[in-house]
């Protein structure tokens, strides 16, 4: 007879799971970053080369017919070139009346095509995926995803494996103050299943430009508002708009003077197969330099 009762390998999981967190917190404390108040549209911002950056996208919800969630992602992003950024996810959740897990990871590689600045940016992403079909973070929507899927119990979606190839073609501008983002995603499970199609659209913008008086914390060149709208679009057998998902986004982003990024949005579902209202929250930090060695010749560094 099958148990919702956690194992002890699922009850080491969690709590490896949940020092990362701990970890992520501390780490904020004394962290630097800005990002644009996306949660799933990709720019062609890279990260800059030598630097890391860690952000904690968490996502909270109670969808209809399904248990009131909470996932939490680890994002570990470094810039190995000006033209190459490569990034490592590690995700789990928790559900009311039901268990907490870890969900797996994520290996990504986002290649930017033109490095100077042009009138459309073109940068091509391309990701492995190995998590199970219990994941709730909705770093993207393909296919068919939607509410059916935060149904099933952990215990049951935990022993179906997702091993996939996720592709997307990001094309992004900066006009002035504003920046303009559309992703088109591919996304092929490495087992016998078809293709599937979503895509991912937002538009952003400071609230205030930077006056170099002073530090202020809560000045409107701190705060970026954005919206962003994504959703799924079939697969290879079935195109289209039937049966899929989709979500409307308005965000907003705060970055301290030291640099900290806190993004806050709403996720609201515009289908019946979507999830009703989400709720997102993401904090941003970048750790700079991680691998340089010290230019001070006294410590043997190089010039």
């Amino acid at each position: 007879m099958l148990t919702r009762n956690c194992s002890n390998a699922e009850r080491c999981s969690s709590a490896i799971w949940l020092i990362v967190i701990a970890l992520a917190v501390v780490y904020t404390l004394c962290a630097q970053a800005q990002e644009r108040p996306y949660f799933v549209t990709y720019t062609h911002d890279l990260e800059e080369p030598g630097n890391l950056e860690i952000e904690t996208p968490t996502i909270a919800g109670s969808p209809r017919r399904a248990g009131t969630f909470l996932s939490q992602t680890m994002e570990m992003e470094y810039g190995a070139a000006g033209w190459w950024t490569i990034e490592l996810y590690l995700s789990g959740q928790t559900t009311r009346h039901d268990s907490t897990i870890f969900n797996g990871f994520r290996l990504e590689n986002r290649f930017r095509l033109l490095l100077a600045e042009h009138w459309i940016n073109p940068v091509l992403y391309v990701e492995f995926e190995d998590i199970n079909a219990a994941d709730k973070s909705l770093l993207e929507v393909v296919g068919h995803d939607g509410i059916g899927d935060m149904a099933v119990p952990n215990y049951e979606s935990r022993l179906e494996k997702q091993r996939e190839m996720e592709l997307k073609l990001i094309l992004s501008r900066n006009w002035r103050e504003w920046n303009f983002a559309e992703n088109t995603i591919f996304e092929k499970n490495l087992s016998n299943f078809p293709w599937e199609f979503g895509y991912a659209w937002a538009a952003s913008r400071p609230l205030g430009l930077m006056t170099g008086e002073g530090v202020c914390r809560f000045c409107l060149d701190k705060w970026q508002a954005g919206v962003e709208m994504y959703g799924g679009l079939g697969d290879r057998y079935s195109p289209g708009l039937h049966d899929t998902s989709h979500y409307l986004s308005p965000t907003v982003a705060w970055s301290t003077p030291r640099g900290t990024t806190f993004t806050f949005g709403p996720a609201i579902g515009l289908s019946s197969n979507s999830a009703g209202i989400l709720y997102r929250f993401r904090m941003n930090y970048e750790l700079e330099q991680i691998f340089r060695r010290s230019s001070n010749p006294r410590q043997g560094g190089a010039r």
